[in-house]
């Protein structure tokens, strides 16, 4: 978050925060539901602990202090908080009905505006997280290749098919992480090694098609023909990406098309919903892949997702993250060389998704 106060208006102090904090140590272990949220990745005593309200694009904390929610509670909002439509939508649907002991015709509703917007998408199932999806990806492409062997680059959640990759393996089977291994961003000899040390075994080639560097230029295009070419599954993790370089996710924008493809975060402003997508041979599967939740049609989300996926195709929302990103980006590196620190601090990446790095001076 960026501070909102000006200059002349004196900031509450944290006390409501650190109480909270203290009450949270004592009944959730690590005092929050998400890593990238809890106090230990932030300055203790500057910075707020607990966020109590939001609007557009500013959010309150606990002590009543006001700030830029610059990562938009880590992605999801891409409106803004309480956007109208959205907010209609859901509270419309809050009393029709949550949930129902059968599907709802907004599943299908849906899963017809992804179709439309995404390349890759002929069907759609929904989950609720990001890493609903990619497991279920993950699932779907060794049932479809008769392999077991993924290869991945980048972020992909918190199931153990991908969390024994990182040093936070705690729990995970040995057996288990075995059947993943790592290639690199941008470095296509890196996934041919994965191959040549896997020959047959690979079923799929999961990435982030764009985190924060851009992809050399037919760096994805050579990941899809070399995936192609070894008869594996390739999957974008569009959770981050999705609906915001372009409507069609970052497969529009980089005119690259995987096999399936995993949305989240801004497909409905904030509400838990996530959606694997890709082409029919695939998504089949699913049918006989077990892959269920009781919560996967929960209604609300699927009418905030609708409100959410119609303000794109009918507002310039794309325009907008660009130009609103790029003048943060930009502002953001014009303050750092004022200040004598762009050697040790950059804002790096696409204006609609962008990061603040920090380095020693020496690039570390």
């Amino acid at each position: 978050m960026v501070r909102a106060d000006s200059d002349t208006i004196k900031a509450r102090p944290l006390s409501r925060s650190q109480l909270l904090k203290k009450r949270a140590g004592e009944l959730i272990p690590g005092h929050t539901q998400t890593f990238s949220k809890g106090p230990s990745q932030f300055v203790q005593g500057v910075s707020p602990v607990f966020l109590q309200r939001g609007q557009g694009s500013h959010v309150w904390d606990a002590d009543g202090n006001e700030y830029i929610d610059y990562i938009s509670s880590l992605g999801p909002i891409i409106l803004g908080h309480d956007y109208p439509a959205v907010s209609d939508a859901a509270i419309a649907q809050i009393h029709e009905g949550t949930l129902f002991s059968l599907p709802h015709q907004l599943e299908v509703e849906v899963a017809e505006l992804l179709v439309e917007m995404i390349p890759c998408a002929e069907m759609v199932r929904f989950g609720k997280n990001g890493s609903d999806v990619t497991a279920g990806a993950v699932r779907v492409a060794r049932a479809f290749t008769g392999r077991d062997i993924i290869a991945c680059s980048g972020y992909h959640g918190w199931q153990d098919w991908y969390v024994g990759t990182t040093t936070r393996d705690r729990g995970v089977p040995k057996a288990v992480a075995e059947l993943t291994t790592t290639f690199a961003y941008n470095d296509l000899e890196s996934l041919r090694s994965v191959f040549a040390r896997h020959p047959g075994q690979v079923a799929a080639v999961i990435l982030e098609p764009f985190s924060s560097i851009l992809p050399h230029d037919g760096f994805l295009e050579g990941v899809q023909e070399i995936t192609r070419r070894e008869g594996a599954v390739l999957v974008f993790d569009e959770v981050i990406t999705g609906f915001r370089f372009a409507l069609g996710g970052a497969q529009e924008y980089f005119g690259v098309t995987p096999d399936l493809a995993c949305f989240g975060k801004a497909i409905s402003n904030g509400h838990p919903l996530s959606a694997v997508v890709g082409r029919r041979e695939v998504m089949e599967l699913f049918s006989e892949v077990f892959f269920s939740f009781t919560f996967g049609g929960e209604a609300v989300s699927l009418a905030a997702a609708k409100a959410t996926l119609g303000v794109m195709r009918s507002e310039p929302v794309m325009s907008h993250l660009w130009n609103q990103g790029q003048k943060l980006q930009e502002g953001y590196n014009t303050l750092a060389e004022s200040f004598g620190l762009a050697e040790y601090t950059r804002c790096v990446g696409l204006s609609p998704r962008t990061i603040i790095g920090f380095t020693d001076g020496e690039g570390q």
